[in-house]
């Protein structure tokens, strides 16, 4: 099936023995010549080198520049900008790749030592966190030995409690008083809160014991945009409960061995180890750097011809929610401002009742203005937001078989969703269309405990693009749905068109949220496609608004000129929502043959990946559906 796809793609990056090598190691200095013997030190020197040759059209740059990187990690204080200075051509890509049987990391993070038991409560550590510039530093997540930590809360486990009540006119809420002894006074406390397909984190600002009620309200500008903004608000109801929330971020909620807290002005670090840690011999990193690589050109002057290979992108930060607060729209991006109207309606759309504006969480790799990118064989673990973004004018890219594992948001995020200047429900439409995100290959990619911070991001996600393939990638343990295409809400003809999502594997999904599917889609996509898909096992999430909303496929608001066909799932519970015309469904369900089940997912060719698959939850429950 990959014939869909421009094989030319990757015979680009195949080059002769005569191109330029350039080598990098943990022990090199950038000032030697990146020779295999005096390799350089960082990823920003070997760039400049290889931007020297090919600004003085050196002989050696016809075939192609390497840039081979020896194993080890490479810790980065700032982001490697690649410019267009730095493209290659189609005769002469800048491959970026490790040595051959060797493992680079290139990571965001630092890592705490010299752990000390805590004086009067000897199961709680700390260390001094080491200082970075002349800043503060803070964070928002933390690994031990490789596994993720768990930012102090008020419940144990995956248990939420569930709110009061909810004010919108003083954008105030009531939560039960047990708990929470003690924190009235607590600074930096935070309120984690479930709503529809979104969660939210809200900083608070004060907390008001009535007994066994208490009273919070919330910092601004999250205050106002939480109690404004319509979808999803905070879900009251006497049938399913009410929104689930956690508190967290106070050494008094430390409890449970597993969980830290950041002390930021004193810049001390908490935690209670697991039985089986030893922290003289833990190691413990924290995020430093939001972005660990930005390739970023122009519209006339794009990046080009850069391929990465074998490498891994590690210990990503992501501070937004704890300086502004967190309120997601749909798929992690972020309410600038939103509220209802009191008359309803805008040109595109007649029964619009809420306007919105968003923006997008930060990427550990973040393209923009690119064509001809290509990552193969590479890994984005331990990161806080998005894995890798290629976020306007990319053209002609591919992501074949790299692993997305433990990330805190989207793994693969595709296109244009809005600029932060437009109204989020408006059709897409601008007259330059390089802008449009077209021609992208994913395939064979392997995205397992993805979103596993803000539940309502996705596995592979696409906004505004056109000409996009993902095949064959396997998707599991993720928080909501695996795979979603398309923005605006629109029945409106726009940039979208031939889009095709074909023979993914999707299991054990909707961990935590509902309104979900396999496969999503939204708004008006002329000539795409839905087909061959294998999607299984819908995880029962403890908190659902509505606990039967949940669909193997689901074309939402808008979706028009669709051919969804030939996808197996273990019954036919789907959701057209508000469709547009022209939409086709031919052939989805059990009925569908096993073999569709057989050849959907990775190629045997990276069938090697499923071995680092995460592990299904044997204690939670799946959902069954009887026709």
């Amino acid at each position: 099936m990959r014939k869909w796809w421009i094989i030319s793609c990757f015979c680009l990056y195949v080059l002769s023995v005569d191109a330029a090598n350039i080598y990098i190691a943990p022990t090199g200095n950038d000032q030697y010549p990146g020779t295999i013997t005096q390799p350089k030190a960082t990823l920003s020197a070997a760039l400049q080198q290889a931007r020297e040759l090919r600004r003085l059209q050196d002989a050696a740059r016809h075939d192609g520049i390497h840039i081979i990187i020896k194993g080890g990690t490479y810790t980065l204080y700032e982001p490697v900008f690649i410019r267009p200075e730095d493209a290659g051509t189609s005769e002469s890509p800048t491959i970026i790749e490790a040595a051959a049987g060797e493992y680079p990391v290139f990571s965001g993070g630092i890592r705490i030592t010299a752990w000390r038991p805590l004086r009067n409560n000897p199961k709680i550590w700390v260390a001094d966190v080491p200082a970075v510039g002349n800043a503060l530093l803070n964070f928002r997540q933390l690994w031990v030995n490789n596994t993720k930590a768990i930012r102090a809360k008020d419940t144990n486990g995956d248990s939420m409690r569930r709110i009061l009540s909810w004010d919108h006119q003083t954008g105030s809420c009531w939560i039960p008083s047990s708990h929470i002894r003690g924190l009235n006074n607590t600074s930096g406390l935070e309120m984690f809160i479930h709503q529809w397909w979104a969660i939210a984190n809200l900083r608070i600002k004060s907390m008001t014991v009535r007994g066994d009620s208490t009273l919070l309200t919330f910092h601004e500008p999250e205050s106002k945009i939480q109690s404004a903004h319509p979808w999803p608000a905070p879900w009251i109801s006497k049938a399913s409960g009410n929104s689930a929330f956690w508190l967290t971020n106070a050494l008094s909620l430390l409890d449970e061995p597993g969980e830290w807290y950041l002390d930021v002005k004193a810049q001390q670090l908490y935690y209670m180890p697991l039985p089986q840690e030893e922290m003289s011999r833990a190691v413990v990193i924290a995020p430093v750097l939001e972005s660990l690589i930005v390739l970023q050109g122009t519209l006339d002057h794009p990046v080009s011809h850069i391929a990465f290979k074998g490498i891994s992108f590690q210990h990503t930060s992501w501070l937004r929610p704890s300086q502004k607060g967190h309120v997601p729209l749909q798929a992690g991006l972020y309410l600038l401002d939103a509220y209802k109207l009191e008359t309803p309606g805008t040109p595109d759309k007649k029964g619009l009742e809420n306007q919105a504006w968003i923006g997008r969480p930060p990427a550990a790799v973040d393209v923009s203005y690119a064509d001809h990118i290509a990552f193969d064989a590479c890994r984005f673990e331990h990161l806080a937001s998005t894995g890798l973004d290629y976020r306007i004018a990319c053209h002609y890219d591919t992501i074949n078989a790299n692993l997305f594992r433990d990330i805190g948001g989207t793994g693969i995020q595709l296109g244009i969703y809005s600029d932060e200047a437009m109204e989020t429900h408006l059709p897409y439409n601008p007259q330059d269309r390089r802008a449009v995100c077209s021609n992208i290959g994913v395939m064979n990619n392997l995205l397992t405990n993805v979103t596993n911070e803000d539940w309502g991001t996705l596995g592979i996600s696409a906004g505004y693009v056109s000409d996009v393939t993902i095949a064959h990638n396997e998707i599991n343990e993720v928080s909501y749905t695996g795979i979603s295409v398309g923005w605006g809400w629109t029945k409106t003809v726009n940039v979208m068109h031939n889009n095709r999502v074909i023979a993914n594997k999707i299991h054990h999904y909707a961990r935590h949220m509902y309104d979900v599917a396999g496969i999503y889609t939204l708004s008006a996509q002329p000539g795409s496609t839905i087909s061959y898909n294998y999607i299984d096992s819908i995880y029962k999430a403890p908190y659902a608004h509505i606990p039967d909303h949940w669909f193997y496929l689901y074309t939402d608001e808008g979706t028009a000129y669709y051919t969804v066909a030939h996808n197996w799932c273990p019954a036919q519970k789907f959701l057209q929502n508000a469709n547009g015309p022209n939409n086709v469904w031919e052939d989805n369900g059990p009925q569908v043959s096993d073999s569709i089940k057989q050849t959907a997912g990775l190629e045997p060719a990276y069938h090697y990946l499923l071995s680092e698959k995460t592990t299904s939850l044997p204690i939670q429950a799946i959902n069954q559906h009887h026709q």
